[in-house]
């Protein structure tokens, strides 16, 4: 961004960038100035020497929550020996962390607008001159192309991975900016509709947090056979049956043909791993089989309806639940729940999607923490005989699904929309060409 803009810039013989929008108050001004954002920001050099800080007021930097509280963000302080030495950072300060995260390899840069705090040495503080709104900095730098560019021709990577710049010549990179009221202007209309994507996200979450606790009343909690909460016409009916999972359903698993083998590959057949199994409906896959690799393999078609389990796979994978929506065969890490007819399959996705952190608990001992066809077939599970109960407790449950989805699109929406808007508020210089 830095040596982008300022060539870009020498190139207008001096005239200022425009954005794609402005706010109708300054179309008739003139265009943003580029300029080094030490001109912006100077180092903030102040030191908690006096101990008047501690602990428990110790910041992390966040390339989603921005500057928070550790404690906060992390449920404990992970603060050195002594914090003496650690920057202080006031409200209004920008902070850059030389840590490199996936989306940013040369570390983020974040406004503070919470309380006053403390960071590490390895972070840089700097404190916000007259000339600066530093709102606008933390959205600017909030796009990952403005980032990025920027920081790319000032650090240097050190041999692990960490950032090797100095606190001042972070700040002698180019950066365009408007005039201080039209920083202003923008930074307001961006944290407005963050405060819009705020307010949809605890709403997605809070239903959420309704469907959990919902669902932990509705199933029997591991060590229990009945629900501690039956719907009012199901309250005078017979208890729950409870068996072994394998003593209910047939519980198989699939196979890969061999991947040497092209014409075992990109056939007809759908082909299921882990990696799409997320408490979801699976209708299409990334991958398909042929008659040939299922013949020769160890792989077979399971019907609509069947239950899938991870039984391994990478990170939050193990203990996964999906149900096909599709005919379709699968891997072997994946545990086939095979449907009957007189146990509603959506019932039984729900309970199981229901046990994720027993799942996980039931895995096997010794070097790798997966799950076995033994462990799931030797589960408990509960259920009412009667299949209109099964269904009720399965609309319930579904139209919660459908109104989480519903909402989450709605946040989507906003993010979008926010994307947008910041391609038209800060003028695109050379993103093309990155």
């Amino acid at each position: 961004m830095s040596s982008k803009v300022k060539s870009d810039a020498a190139k207008g013989g001096g005239a200022g960038l425009v954005p794609k929008r402005r706010f109708p108050e300054f179309w008739n001004a003139n265009g943003w100035r580029v300029t080094r954002l030490n001109s912006l920001l100077i180092e903030a050099k102040h030191r908690n020497r006096s101990l008047e800080l501690g602990p428990a007021d110790v910041l992390s930097v966040s390339g989603e929550y921005g500057c928070v509280n550790q404690i906060e963000l992390m449920g404990r302080s992970y603060a050195g020996v002594t914090v003496k030495d650690y920057h202080v950072v006031e409200n209004g300060d920008v902070v850059y962390t030389k840590s490199p995260l996936k989306k940013n390899p040369f570390g983020i840069i974040k406004e503070n607008k919470g309380k006053r705090g403390i960071v590490s040495t390895l972070y840089a503080v700097y404190r916000p001159l007259p000339e600066c709104y530093p709102t606008y900095l933390d959205h600017f730098f909030s796009v990952d192309y403005n980032l990025n560019s920027y920081l790319q021709p000032i650090v240097r990577k050190g041999a692990k991975n960490d950032m090797k710049v100095n606190n001042a010549d972070v700040l002698k990179g180019y950066i365009c900016v408007p005039d201080i009221s039209e920083q202003q202007k923008i930074a307001d209309c961006l944290d407005s509709v963050d405060a819009l994507i705020a307010v949809q996200g605890r709403k997605v979450e809070a239903l959420k947090a309704h469907k959990k606790g919902l669902m932990q009343q509705l199933f029997p909690q591991e060590g229990e056979t009945q629900p501690r909460l039956r719907f009012p016409e199901f309250r005078g009916s017979e208890e729950w049956s409870s068996d072994a999972l394998g003593n209910l359903f047939d519980v198989t698993s699939g196979g890969t043909p061999e991947r040497t083998k092209e014409e075992y590959w990109n056939g007809a057949i759908p082909w299921i791993t882990t990696s799409l199994v997320n408490f979801n409906i699976i209708t299409e896959s990334a991958e398909y089989i042929t008659d040939s690799g299922l013949k020769n393999s160890s792989a077979k078609i399971f019907p609509v309806n069947t239950i899938l389990l991870a039984m391994y796979g990478q990170g939050k994978t193990r203990g996964q639940v999906a149900m096909l929506g599709i005919k379709a065969a699968t891997n072997q890490a994946c545990a086939a729940i095979l449907p009957r007819k007189d146990i509603n399959p959506s019932f039984v996705f729900l309970n199981l999607g229901s046990r994720y952190d027993e799942l996980r608990g039931l895995s096997n001992s010794g070097g790798q923490e997966n799950l076995s066809q033994g462990l799931i077939k030797a589960l408990s599970f509960s259920f009412p005989s009667n299949l209109v109960e099964q269904q009720r407790i399965a609309d319930c449950l579904t139209s919660l699904d459908d109104l989480i989805a519903a909402e989450s699109q709605k946040l989507d929406r906003l993010k979008t929309h926010k994307k947008g808007l910041m391609q038209q508020l800060f003028p695109q210089v050379g993103e093309d060409d990155a």
